[in-house]
């Protein structure tokens, strides 16, 4: 049966048939078949000129070396190209490829389908009866959504959009054929839109990006309010004897020990001291105290971070009496003219926490707001890309693509009362944000080490560290955990 151009846009076959057999060879549109051939429009129009028989060949030699047809959707075929398609007269083939090939070539490329590509192997060999499956996902899904090409052992999926309950339909109906695996491949992509029943693959966003974004980034600047920075890019060497070590002191203090520009990171998770027993510190600190000492360390923080680091604060939606602290915090570093990178909630699903009062019961007079979650605030020094060599990059594919969707679901630290500290975060916590955001051998800070899980993740991972906390007690567990 030969389809109806009518009803196909966008795409263009080539198959050869030979002893009435049909082989599929190279569906695809004009200009991504001679991207991926890597030759010029031109150089492209000579070869298919020269493959057609056009360079002084005589057509019947051409049909006795292969016996092929075109078929070129949307482009309106004259009738004795289409007579020919069907099995007809063979007269005139050499007019019908000059003017089939100027029709791709003067086609406006602009009305033509854009289509992922997924290469199938199948081994040990395509199951025979390919050829009926193949038919029958090419008679009832367009081939401006789906199509497939077989060569050899593989199956070439080109993929735009697709009805899945169709392609499951035609999977189930063809039980063992290639039409398995294609159905497993589409289920498997995660990234889609949704428009009618169909899941769309390709461009399926593009109407949510900023139209001439680079042109309007360049004429407001990015990141404007940290344009202005006063941050140097010289690096400088810590010294050895600071260097792997875990400290007890104040950190403002220890901090100041340090050279300017000399650390990669900084992970850390202020004292969470309102409420909670934490060893060594006050619990009625008037909340102004409690920011302006925890700004000093940060200060010295940023000023020991090297241009282009990063630094990443853990904290709570909220400590108590009503203090957004993660907000406080934000806004520090912004006026201390850091970029702001972006957030990552930590889902903890901790639905059995402390802290069980409901406020106004069943009135919405004050209901108390409970939370199972906290953040990561990320924020760079100076640049939004970070210096490092290749070969010390130590995430995985999947582990990139996982973690840059920036929800994570990690279970809160369960041995607290083994180290007897109040508030730890778990070492998968640590090892995400290590992997994610820094190099092998950089310098990972912490400067509210407590019980040591930051450095105790680091040295694990093949990186440098410095820890200091107040306690001598975290600050020994911390050794005792490297």
């Amino acid at each position: 049966m030969v389809p109806d151009p009518t009803k196909h846009t966008g795409r263009w076959i080539v198959y050869r048939q030979i002893d009435g057999v049909r082989e599929y060879d190279a569906p695809a549109h004009a200009h991504t078949m001679a991207k991926t051939a890597g030759k010029s429009k031109e150089k492209y129009q000579d070869q298919f000129r020269h493959s057609c028989g056009q360079d002084k060949k005589e057509d019947s030699l051409l049909l006795n070396r292969l016996s092929f047809r075109l078929e070129i959707y949307p482009l309106q075929m004259s009738k004795s190209a289409l007579e020919f398609s069907q099995g007809g007269s063979h007269e005139n083939l050499h007019g019908i490829l000059v003017e089939t090939l100027h029709q791709v070539l003067n086609y406006p490329m602009d009305n033509l389908v854009n289509y992922k590509q997924i290469l199938l192997n199948i081994e040990p060999r395509i199951p025979p009866d390919h050829r009926t499956a193949i038919e029958a996902v090419h008679a009832e899904i367009p081939a401006d959504d789906l199509y497939l090409e077989v060569i050899d052992n593989n199956v070439i999926l080109y993929l735009n959009r697709v009805n899945m309950d169709v392609l499951i339909q035609l999977r189930d109906r063809f039980p063992g054929s290639i039409l398995t695996q294609v159905a497993e491949a589409v289920s498997s992509i995660k990234s889609y839109g949704i428009k009618g029943r169909k899941r769309i693959f390709v461009d399926y966003n593009a109407e949510r990006k900023v139209q001439n974004r680079k042109k309007k980034e360049e004429s407001r600047g990015k990141y404007f309010y940290a344009n202005d920075h006063p941050f140097q890019t010289m690096v400088n060497e810590i010294p050895g004897s600071l260097v792997n070590r875990i400290i007890c002191g104040d950190s403002e203090t220890i901090l100041t020990l340090l050279p300017d520009n000399c650390i990669d990171l900084v992970f850390t998770s202020p004292p969470y001291n309102f409420g909670l027993d934490y060893h060594e510190q006050e619990d009625e600190h008037f909340w102004e105290k409690y920011f302006d000492k925890l700004f000093c360390v940060f200060r010295e923080c940023i000023r020991v971070l090297k241009f282009g680091g990063r630094i990443i604060v853990n904290i709570q939606p909220m400590f108590s009496d009503y203090i957004p602290s993660h907000h406080m915090i934000s806004r520090f570093f912004l006026e201390e003219k850091l970029i702001w990178k972006g957030e990552i909630l930590w889902e903890k699903n901790n639905y059995n926490c402390k802290y069980t009062a409901w406020g106004s019961w069943k009135s919405p007079s004050s209901p108390y707001l409970k939370y199972t979650w906290e953040f990561l605030e990320i924020f760079c020094k100076g640049d939004l890309k970070k210096a490092g060599d290749r070969d010390n990059i130590d995430i995985t594919d999947e582990e990139f693509k996982a973690w840059v969707v920036a929800k994570w679901s990690i279970a809160p630290e369960r041995k607290m009362k083994k180290t007897g500290h109040p508030a730890m975060f778990p070492e998968e916590l640590v090892r995400r944000v290590l992997k994610l955001f820094s190099y092998q051998r950089d310098i990972i800070l912490d400067p509210f080490n407590g019980a040591g899980t930051t450095t105790a993740v680091a040295k694990s991972m093949n990186r440098r560290f410095l820890g200091i906390d107040i306690s001598d007690e975290y600050c020994q567990k911390a050794e005792n955990r490297l």
